[in-house]
């Protein structure tokens, strides 16, 4: 099972920081703290598409991609993660995340893969992250969790000339279950900016817990 990620998948989501491609559609959905995030209807699931540009200050490009990266760090400035850990699964690492919901809502649980590559655009180092959900046999759905599929996510960051970076995210979940629209949207419009937040504190905690190893 080809669980990787095509080239063109990188090149697509670092182009997003040039030039955004909204097509018919896409619309603006909000605007909070300089992030712009557009939303697209997707007709199968009735459920939205997402695409965040932005940046964060005091988050260097490399640091924040770093920081993204790191799952035992996640859990220490992530409150709603209830478990989050890699396992290898063939010549591929394979992550199991278990998302806290609110009572009475059933925890959600994501199995995905994910890619990081640095890139060298022209003398731009530009750093893509990319995952998706995956099926593998060693992470059957549990009782009382509800699996989500069809996950797919796609970040880019770049230094922004200061010490802070630029960044554009694509962003597609269904979390299942019996949630209202209206939930889901709230918890778009009021939890990307929020998680972007804490990332952004994450970034300045992150050299104390390097040095404190």
């Amino acid at each position: 099972m080809e669980l990787g990620f095509p080239e063109e998948r990188f090149q697509e989501a670092w182009r997003e920081l040039d030039e955004r491609a909204l097509p018919g559609g896409w619309e603006l959905f909000t605007e909070s703290m300089g992030i712009q995030i557009y939303r697209l209807y997707d007709e199968k699931t009735g459920l939205y598409e997402y695409k965040i540009y932005g940046g964060l200050a005091d988050c260097p490009a490399e640091l924040c991609a770093d920081v993204y990266m790191d799952l035992d760090y996640r859990k220490k400035w992530d409150q709603y993660v209830k478990a989050l850990y890699e396992d290898q699964n063939g010549e591929d690492k394979v992550i199991y995340w278990e998302v806290k919901y609110p009572f009475p809502l059933s925890n959600r649980d994501y199995v995905y893969v994910r890619d990081r590559r640095d890139l060298d655009i022209d003398g731009r180092k530009i750093f893509v992250i990319l995952a998706k959900s995956a099926s593998v046999p060693q992470y059957p759905e549990k009782s009382g969790i509800i699996r989500v599929d069809g996950y797919k996510q796609s970040l880019a960051i770049e230094r922004d000339g200061s010490n802070g970076c630029k960044i554009f995210m694509y962003y597609f979940d269904n979390p299942g279950g019996m949630i209202p629209s209206w939930v889901i949207n709230w918890a778009a419009k009021s939890g990307v900016p929020n998680f972007l937040k804490d990332i952004q504190k994450a970034c300045k905690g992150y050299t104390a817990k390097d040095s404190s190893k």
